[in-house]
């Protein structure tokens, strides 16, 4: 009886495995690859194709959020796997745009800042999780997000983007620091918050 109980329990969450919310999740994986290639295996045209791919990218990540709200669609494979996607995307961005010099000399410490907080947090929420304590969101970090794909943006056009508009990169690389303190200060807080929980665990 327990083992018929078990499977029922479990079999709405392997229905919601092809849900739309959820294939948008994968996209959002499968595009990291493509993105990178455009940006290091292509010319400086195919940065527009880059540029496409991760502005799709970033609108899915809205839409399979809201879309697993209203359509009750949530499921336990997407929360783990939307900030893992998410994370992969910037990272791979930031890492082939410093491998292309479109983000070098000091530059770069802005995008080490954005990296290094980035997986302190996924770590930190991994302990809280054992914990059974979520971090909410703050409106800040989510316009520390929206900066952050913003500059992105910017950045992945680069070097095609600067013929038709020279200041494209200027204003990605700008942007990047601008994201990059935003980094610091909501970092700050996730961490403050966390470690409020850690010190009432300890004896």
């Amino acid at each position: 009886m327990s083992e018929i109980r078990t499977f029922e329990a479990k079999r709405p969450q392997r229905a919601l495995l092809l849900s739309l919310p959820n294939i948008l999740t994968y996209g959002r994986i499968v595009a990291v690859p493509l993105v990178v290639f455009c940006v290091v295996g292509g010319q400086d045209n195919w940065r527009w194709i880059a540029l496409a791919l991760f502005t799709i990218a970033s609108i899915t990540d809205y839409l399979d959020g809201y879309l697993a709200r209203i359509w009750h669609q949530q499921s336990s494979l997407g929360r783990m796997l939307d900030p893992i996607a998410d994370k992969l995307l910037v990272a791979a961005c930031l890492l082939a745009l410093v491998f292309e010099r479109t983000i070098g000399g000091v530059a770069i410490w802005a995008a080490v800042i954005i990296l290094s907080r980035e997986i302190l947090v996924s770590g930190l929420r991994e302990y809280l999780a054992e914990l059974r304590v979520s971090v909410p969101v703050t409106r800040l970090a989510k316009w520390k997000t929206a900066t952050q794909m913003v500059a992105i943006g910017f950045l992945l056009a680069g070097p095609a983007g600067d013929v038709y508009f020279p200041y494209t990169s200027t204003i990605g690389l700008v942007l990047l620091w601008l994201s990059a303190l935003l980094t610091l200060y909501t970092g700050y807080d996730y961490f403050r918050a966390g470690l409020g929980h850690i010190l009432e665990e300890e004896p």
